[in-house]
């Protein structure tokens, strides 16, 4: 069982479900990501937080129904919400100093200033800090009484690389000490190279996104392809001109597009349909990934995870975030970022010769 549990829980706005009956349980040790539009990732705070009431189901923490009673459960819960603000007059060590003092007790302030990586900038005015240190003291904020779950909204949204780093480490360190957490973002990119469950919920409900483990990535990609024994080729043949056609199709309101590999910044499966990015757009493609791996290596791209297919010739800068955590970071519209699956790091650096 989790520490925090959902139990056929429904949202209804109206006459409209926002998304149907459905159960979750996010359990210590772990990153459980839900990967969901900015509203209802709001709505599902919210429902924890005892802020939005639950049209169907229940919510429990720990055993014990959460309902208006959170107030009781917040000594347990830290929570980061994407608009949350800090008294921008005092520093960092003072605002953590302040919630502190309003648990009685928690972690030593210059601790927690040293894990999110601002103990230099704790005497500074937090008027005069940029968005992503800030994030960090909320962070910081949202540990200091020693939480058992932790709650984040939209955690990477915005953040510069070096705050992404210290974000993933601190929740490596988090959950290794059997904390759990509940992370919500509208960015799929995120929500795979963040968290060790990753669950997309919509309109039609909640639905687990498989991210393979690394030995079944192995199992799925290096399996040698076994070939088939054909005729003997008349060698009046061989003058047939064979044409080959290049071109990736996608369908967009009943036409049919044609793009060119080269055209193509990254390819991302969405359940089970692989969708071309393009110029900063998504176009629906018919064609299986595995298919368009083998159709597109010749062109420079690599699978970079179960779920993408990269242009190397589009990969700006390889980020490591965690020992065991990786993402690309493409040149496009979008300045988009990609997971890279652990066990695909090495065999990148030997298909760069690195």
């Amino acid at each position: 069982m989790g520490i925090l549990e959902f139990q056929q829980v429904e949202k209804m706005a109206g006459n409209q479900v926002m998304f149907p009956r459905f159960d979750l349980s996010v359990k210590p040790g772990a990153v459980t990501a839900v990967q969901c539009e900015h509203e209802t990732g709001l709505q599902l705070i919210g429902m924890v937080t005892g802020m939005v009431p639950v049209s169907h189901g229940e919510v429990k923490f720990a055993g014990e129904p959460v309902g208006r009673q959170f107030r009781n459960l917040a000594s347990r819960v830290g929570v980061v919400l994407l608009d949350d603000a800090l008294y921008e007059r005092l520093t960092p060590t003072e605002q953590l100093r302040l919630f502190r003092n309003l648990h009685d007790a928690g972690a030593p302030v210059e601790e927690l200033l040293r894990r999110v990586g601002m103990e230099e900038l704790g005497r500074t005015r937090i008027l005069k800090l940029t968005y992503s240190e800030k994030r960090r003291v909320l962070l910081a904020q949202a540990l200091v009484h020693h939480p058992e779950l932790l709650i984040l909204q939209e955690p990477e949204q915005n953040l510069d690389v070096e705050s992404r780093i210290i974000l993933q480490r601190v929740l490596e360190q988090f959950t290794a000490g059997g904390g759990a957490v509940l992370m919500t973002t509208s960015n799929l990119e995120n929500a795979v190279t963040m968290g060790d469950t990753v669950y997309r919920l919509n309109a039609e409900g909640l639905k687990l996104f498989e991210v393979a483990k690394e030995e079944d990535e192995e199992e799925i990609f290096d399996d040698p392809v076994p070939v088939e024994e054909k005729e003997p080729v008349d060698v009046d043949d061989l003058s047939v001109p064979q044409l080959q056609f290049n071109k990736i199709p996608a369908k967009v309101n009943e036409k049919l597009i044609l793009f060119d590999p080269t055209e193509i910044v990254f390819v991302e499966s969405v359940e089970g349909v692989s969708q071309l990015h393009v110029r900063g757009e998504t176009f629906p493609c018919a064609i299986k990934m595995a298919d368009l791996e083998v159709r597109l290596q010749p062109f420079g791209f690599f699978r970079c995870h179960r779920s993408y297919i990269v242009n190397l010739q589009r990969v700006r800068e390889v980020i490591t975030w965690t020992r065991n955590s990786y993402s690309l970071v493409l040149e496009d519209p979008n300045k988009s970022t990609v997971p890279l699956s652990k066990g695909k790091y090495a065999e990148l650096k030997t298909f760069l010769g690195i």
